[in-house]
């Protein structure tokens, strides 16, 4: 379940609690179960996927893709595995580890691994939520945010798409303060 940081250093874990810190960014949070398919944990416990196992993956979970469809008009997902042993992975998480936006939402149901989205609110204050297997997070375009992994450098997620324009990241050179991993 996922946890907020406040910058005073307080830890939220109460979902309700959590959704209200991030309800002046229109940031959406829930928590859906993962199920107990034994295929799906199967595949959710190996480091690597092939692209036929990403697509079993997504298949067993589609119903809340489905959800999405007909509430949001999502068109596309797939399911992105990173873990230490993925070539290039500082490059490729150095893309979002400054504060950057989106000019579409940033939506990800993460299925295992954890990782830390930071955002920074209209005040200026900035907290850190740590997402963990089972939480959606839909961050809405233009929301100031950045993204890391936590010390274990392991997530798999499913990344829902209305469109892929949006999604080269537009940093705003605000600062991060100092952060904490929250592991």
């Amino acid at each position: 379940m996922a946890t907020l940081r406040l910058e005073d250093g307080t830890i939220l874990a109460d979902l309700p609690a959590i959704s209200a810190e991030l309800a002046p960014l229109n940031i959406q949070l829930h928590h859906w179960e993962i199920g107990d398919d034994a295929q799906l944990n199967l595949l959710l416990a190996k480091n690597q996927l092939t692209d036929d196992e990403k697509e079993s993956v997504l298949a067993v979970l589609d119903p809340y893709f489905h959800l999405l469809q007909q509430q949001a008009g999502y068109q596309s997902r797939d399911l992105i595995v990173l873990h230490p042993n993925v070539p290039n992975l500082d490059e490729l998480l150095a893309k979002f580890d400054r504060i950057h936006t989106h000019a579409e939402d940033e939506v990800r149901y993460v299925l295992d691994g954890t990782g830390v989205f930071g955002f920074v609110h209209p005040d200026g204050s900035q907290v850190e939520l740590t997402v963990e297997a089972g939480d959606y997070i839909s961050v809405p375009a233009g929301a100031e945010h950045w993204f890391y992994l936590t010390t274990q450098r392991r997530i798999k997620a499913i990344r829902y798409f209305t469109g892929t324009a949006g999604w080269i990241p537009q940093y705003t050179g605000t600062a991060i303060r100092p952060r904490s991993v929250l592991a």
